[in-house]
């Protein structure tokens, strides 16, 4: 059966840090690309970042870049988004996915059925 787990979300102060995760099974994550897309309260889902299949390739928003970094640990299966610099803006549940196909920017799909799996999300939330 195919998991995706996202952790590490949870509450933080305005500039602060965080590094949700996103542990998979029960596929091969190797050879996947890997991405988080982020719903804020009352909006839509919103691309976020993307990852190739061995970390060779990353982007980031343009919103986020420079604050935002993702990677992945291929011998733990787990995907990282080490968030900087929070912002109230930041607030969302982030969710990870993964795709046969690598996409890199706003324009990439975001609904869930367009990715092969796609986790439940974590709550971020930025505030004072």
């Amino acid at each position: 059966e195919v998991h995706l787990v996202e952790s590490g979300g949870g509450l933080v102060q305005p500039g602060g840090s965080l590094r949700p995760s996103c542990a998979a099974s029960g596929f091969t994550f190797v050879v996947y690309a890997m991405t988080w897309v982020r719903q804020a309260p009352g909006k839509g889902l919103e691309w976020v970042s993307v990852v190739d299949w061995n970390g060779g390739s990353t982007y980031v928003a343009e919103s986020m870049k420079g604050r935002f970094t993702i990677s992945r640990d291929n011998a733990k299966n787990t995907l990282y988004l080490q968030m900087n610099s929070l912002k109230s803006e930041d607030t969302a549940v982030y969710y990870c996915a993964a795709s046969s196909y690598y996409c890199a920017g706003s324009g990439c799909y975001v609904a869930s059925h367009e990715y092969d799996y796609w986790g439940q999300g974590t709550q971020v939330t930025v505030s004072s």
